[in-house]
């Protein structure tokens, strides 16, 4: 409940700016928002793909869709993620994959989904060389902390590995399960496809998505920056563990858009509308759909 509460206090003390923003969504043209809807859909059917990729064993393709929409609310009520991945881990043993194997395969796919998100980012900011403008993004003085943290984290993960040889022992072997695991997937090139295919196609959706909700909404910012933004503010607020980005995204992706050059209001207003199509309205069918897999021991 904490995120919550801070969202509800930064809600509070930007409420005008928010207010400004819901005034915009009238304004939305009808045609983008569906093509934006669409892009959405397609972000399951990539996902699915990857989930598929990462695996050699053919899993049954329209409960593994069912299983990535139903995972889409799951992954509210969890942070970082966690949602998503228990439900796919129960989906893939109930297949019939053993834990480890399981275990394997999630972390070939979230491996490939943050691959496929900074190579499509990185991609953009070739092209696109002034999209994204880090000094309003950071606060000042920022960049010292976080390479500090990020130079912590693997000194901490191996003080814990010496000191625990059991923790050292099991890794090791779900290291070695891993390896195995996406050798077998990339020796057919049909898994190696879904795989790296769906965890590009993914993350550019997502972008699209937010582009096209952009325009229905009257904002000039050109295409490519919106998505530099939008794929910058979620690499950024990966380290929040916040149940599905709630509040740390769309703060980040006002920012981002903001700093891109577009105007305040019209910003919130792409970002509510945004999250609104992505990630409320699903809400509901994709928690209904989820308690209905349980009921049918598909998960």
């Amino acid at each position: 409940m904490l995120p919550l509460l801070l969202v509800g206090v930064v809600a509070v003390r930007h409420r005008s700016v928010l207010a400004d923003g819901f005034g915009q969504l009238a304004t939305a043209r009808w045609p983008w928002l569906l093509a934006a809807a669409g892009a959405t859909c397609l972000t399951w059917v990539a996902a699915a793909c990857t989930r598929q990729g990462a695996v050699v064993e053919r899993l049954p393709a329209r409960r593994l869709l069912a299983t990535q929409f139903a995972a889409g609310a799951a992954n509210h009520l969890l942070p970082t993620g966690l949602g998503a991945s228990a439900v796919n881990l129960r989906f893939m043993t109930v297949c019939g994959l053993p834990l480890a194997r399981s275990s394997a395969a999630l972390a070939l796919y979230l491996l490939a989904e943050s691959v496929g998100r900074l190579a499509v980012l990185g991609a953009l900011l070739i092209a696109f060389p002034g999209a994204l403008r880090l000094g309003t993004l950071l606060p000042e003085g920022a960049v010292g902390p976080l390479l500090a943290a990020a130079g912590a984290v693997p000194v901490v993960a191996a003080v814990v590995l010496a000191l625990l040889p059991r923790l050292r022992g099991a890794l090791l072997a779900f290291l070695r399960t891993a390896l195995g695991e996406a050798r077998s997937v990339h020796a057919r090139p049909a898994r190696a496809l879904a795989l790296w295919g769906g965890a590009l196609a993914f993350p550019a959706l997502q972008a699209s998505a937010l582009v096209l909700v952009g325009r229905s909404l009257g904002l000039t910012l050109p295409a490519g920056h919106m998505a530099v933004a939008y794929l910058a503010a979620t690499v950024a607020v990966a380290l929040v563990p916040t149940p599905g980005g709630i509040g740390s995204v769309e703060a980040a992706l006002v920012v981002a858009l903001v700093a891109a050059g577009g105007p305040a209001a019209v910003a919130t207003a792409v970002v509510l509308a945004f999250r609104l199509l992505t990630v409320w309205l699903p809400l509901l069918p994709g928690a209904l759909t989820l308690a209905a897999l349980v009921r049918m021991r598909v998960i």
